[in-house]
């Protein structure tokens, strides 16, 4: 199973901002005094396109919001409600609270044992992983999707710099995920992540005696008011943990799990062994 984060699964349900937005241009259309039918044609798209997005059931292209705002002369209201739109499209909905907690952290820690984590994918290996997602998505809700991982990814690179640690078990490299070339380029990917200064990637053995981590994958940050968080996840899922006793245990988890994976200059060597045997 591969988390919420890194197939983008379970990102169409409607949502507050969504909605919101659909009913500034229901209210504008009413305004204006046109129905739907009336309108669609005006702004190019189909009587049901425009019903779906006044539900909140459709997050709008960029030609619908202008031809739109222009068509209703809302003077910018549209365009404007627009940009308020969620940042988290893309994302799993049970995830997005998650990842607004990532921008404002200090220190991420994760593990993972199915797939590479988001923060660490190549574009291709990203898509090999949504190809996979049952039922298979819309190529917007694709797109979508691997937009919303890629511009994630910029919070490696944000100053001040996050501290990130991550602990990725062996399995997820030689499982191959969308063949050998995608394969080659992520471990790449990962080599030079690897060397960022505020980045430690550890890579847990195929043969590993003691394992930590049996429990499966989750997620530990600090916020810049020096609380610790974590998250777990499941099918269609996934908790943000703030309870002391339970943020405790995954610290424990992880701390026990840097000991037994290999450090990361050990892990360094055996990326480049497993790129020579693709």
């Amino acid at each position: 199973m591969v988390s919420a984060d890194d197939s983008g699964d379970g990102e169409d349900e409607p949502d507050d901002n969504l909605r919101s937005f659909g009913e500034t241009v229901k209210a504008s259309r009413k305004r204006a005094g046109l129905t739907q039918e009336q309108l669609a044609p005006l702004v190019g798209y189909s009587v049901q396109y425009v019903g779906s997005v006044e539900q909140g059931r459709r997050h709008p292209s960029q030609k619908f919001v202008n031809k739109t705002d222009a068509a209703l002369n809302a003077h910018g209201v549209i365009i404007i409600a627009a940009r308020q739109l969620s940042r988290r499209r893309g994302l799993a909905t049970w995830f997005r609270r998650w990842a607004e907690l990532e921008e404002g952290a200090v220190i991420l820690n994760t593990y993972e044992s199915r797939s590479v984590p988001g923060l660490l994918q190549t574009e291709a290996y990203a898509r090999a992983l949504v190809d996979d997602v049952l039922p298979p998505p819309t190529p917007d809700e694709v797109e979508s999707r691997i937009t919303a991982r890629l511009k994630r990814q910029q919070l490696l690179h944000r100053t001040p710099y996050t501290v990130f640690s991550f602990i990725i078990d062996e399995a997820v490299i030689l499982r191959q995920t969308g063949g050998p070339e995608v394969t080659r380029e992520l471990i790449d990917h990962l080599l030079g992540c690897g060397q960022l200064p505020n980045v430690d990637l550890q890579i847990m053995p195929l043969v590993s005696p003691q394992h930590a981590g049996l429990g499966g994958p989750f997620r530990l940050l600090e916020t810049q008011d020096h609380e610790w968080m974590g998250y777990s996840e499941g099918q269609q899922s996934g908790r943000v943990l703030t309870d002391p006793k339970d943020v405790s245990l995954l610290h424990l988890r992880y701390a026990k799990l840097r000991i037994q994976a290999l450090n990361p200059a050990d892990s360094r060597a055996l990326l480049m062994r497993l790129r020579g045997s693709l």
